[in-house]
């Protein structure tokens, strides 16, 4: 049964390892997103969001429930780890 399961890791390792070879280079200037995203995001960001803060407009404007979702998920995570250290646990 060990030798199924490592099998299934070093497989799923490679398959994620063979679909990063697709992506393209870290701060890549040709990118989709920095062609297309980010130039969008320079020049309307004061008159969509009305926040001067490129940073501020993008984390809550624009992907706001991302960014209620990523805070979601660390509250629980804090929480989770309270209750499984706190001295008068079962």
């Amino acid at each position: 049964m060990k030798i199924f399961q490592l099998l299934i890791v070093l497989l799923t390792g490679g398959l994620l390892i063979y679909g990063m070879e697709d992506l393209p280079g870290w701060g890549d200037p040709s990118s989709p997103p920095s062609i297309h995203v980010s130039p969008r995001y320079i020049e309307k960001t004061v008159e969509e969001t009305g926040t001067p803060n490129m940073v501020t407009s993008v984390l809550a404007d624009y992907r706001s429930y991302d960014t209620l979702g990523e805070a979601t998920v660390i509250f629980t995570a804090g929480v989770a780890c309270l209750l499984l250290l706190r001295k008068d646990a079962p």
